[in-house]
């Protein structure tokens, strides 16, 4: 009876690695060797990984001057090594876990043959040894890794709101929403330990902690603030969001009494209706303004300032004051001439001059990508946190400002007006209190 013909290297190969991973044996697959005076890919390395739930091989391309990496499913990257391996590469390395390893090489005839090496003595070649095939799993690496979340997704103020539904599933039309939610938290718990004046604040037998929340809407960062200081971090706290529309400020507070969070004098979290230009001035801990429109931003930062809050949180939008101002430098005309170039150039300048502004006035101050744009357009943050000595170049940092304002031809930025009228305010009462000094100490003064 004739003998059946040997299986095909090449097909082999390609079996024992597609075992290998199912069986988790497999550590990495290598693919050298290329062919040509000055190839362009040098080697391919192919790890196993699992992604959303599904094993995948990632394919890290090494070329001369760049690396790519593709993950794809496991049978579409073998397909991938297998293209590859015919367009001109030499040989094909499985490296089991354990050290063992299987090669295809392929002759400058295009001859494959397998090679194997074992960390020990094996039997025929081409057949799997009883360690290979006895070697431990190898766990692939995941990046379906748990994200850490601040904002409990059981929360029932998430359901009142709307953004989950009484099972505290994630309503899909809220995807967005939820992430934004998630972040701010992210960014205002960050912010939270790195002022130190507020170490203690809201703790036991301390005063509670005070936020205000500028243009709060629906309240959904109000109540996720509160809930973030109230139940994941234990302090004693008052929230307040104002917004200008009363059906919202109503709806919020009828919200936060329903879930217990607001008791009859209305402390703990509340809303109020007003906006950053008729509120009361009274003292804050934090203050939030996201999504102010134009120079709201400038009255948002200029009322926390005074405020004495030791962190500012500012997402600003509707960039219009200087634009108009705007005369552009005659080596920028040909970059500007661009309404979409001058309008970016323009919120830049805005925030990079409230960011010098603030930290003229003592706090350290960042400027950041706050959610990505494929959730929201308003997506940049200005996060301000007071350091613990006031900055002793606050001078030079006006004077920076001074100088971008006279290149850039701005007549006036609104944050800053409003610093220096505080300044002029603080003068005129030093020179007043001097005047009254001097007078009281002439001989005969009334005692």
């Amino acid at each position: 009876m004739p003998s059946s013909p040997a299986p095909d290297p090449r097909a082999r190969f390609f079996d024992e690695a597609r075992a290998a991973l199912q069986a988790g044996r497999c550590a990495k697959l290598v693919l050298a060797g290329p062919r040509g005076p000055q190839p362009d890919l040098l080697r391919v390395l192919a790890r196993p990984l699992v992604l959303k739930g599904r094993d995948c091989l990632s394919l890290t391309h090494h070329h001369r001057t760049r690396d790519v990496t593709r993950n794809l499913p496991v049978d579409e990257g073998l397909a991938a090594l297998a293209a590859l391996l015919d367009a001109g590469f030499d040989n094909l390395h499985l490296i089991a876990g354990d050290g063992s390893g299987l090669q295809l090489a392929i002759s400058r005839k295009g001859k494959a043959t397998l090679r194997r090496s074992r960390p020990n003595a094996a039997g025929p070649e081409g057949e799997p040894t009883h360690e290979e095939a006895a070697a431990p799993a190898v766990p692939a690496p995941t990046h379906d890794r748990a994200k850490r979340r601040l904002v409990d997704p059981r929360a029932p103020w998430l359901v009142e709101l709307g953004v989950t539904d009484a099972a505290h599933k994630l309503l899909p039309s809220m995807a967005r929403k939820w992430k934004q939610i998630d972040k701010f938290v992210e960014v205002f718990d960050h912010a939270l330990a790195r002022a130190p004046a507020l170490a203690t604040r809201g703790r036991p037998g301390e005063p509670p902690l005070r936020v205000l929340d500028f243009g709060a809407g629906k309240g959904y960062l109000t109540f996720a603030v509160h809930a973030h200081l109230t139940q994941t971090l234990g302090r004693a706290a008052q929230v307040t969001g104002i917004d200008l529309k009363a059906d919202m400020v109503e709806l919020g507070n009828l919200t936060a009494r329903r879930l217990g969070l607001q008791d009859e004098a209305g402390r703990g979290l509340a809303f109020e209706l007003g906006d950053v230009s008729s509120l009361a001035p009274r003292p804050v801990d934090v203050m939030i303004a996201l999504h102010a429109c134009d120079t709201a931003t400038d009255h948002a930062m200029h009322r926390g300032i005074r405020a004495g809050a030791q962190v500012i949180l500012c997402s600003p939008c509707c960039h219009k004051q200087l634009r108009p101002q705007l005369r552009s430098p005659t080596l920028l005309l040909p970059l500007l001439r661009h309404g979409i170039h001058l309008g970016q150039e323009a919120e830049m300048l805005t925030d990079g001059l409230r960011a010098l502004l603030l930290e003229a006035e003592g706090y350290d101050t960042q400027v950041f990508e706050f959610t990505s744009l494929e959730h929201t357009s308003k997506n940049k943050m200005i996060l301000a946190v007071k350091r613990s000595r006031p900055a002793r170049e606050a001078e030079a940092l006006r004077g920076q400002v001074r100088e971008l304002k006279a290149y850039y031809g701005v007549d006036e930025q609104c944050l800053e007006s409003l610093l220096e009228g505080d300044r002029a305010v603080a003068s005129q009462r030093a020179a007043a209190r001097g005047a009254f000094s001097t007078a009281s100490a002439r001989p005969g003064a009334a005692s």
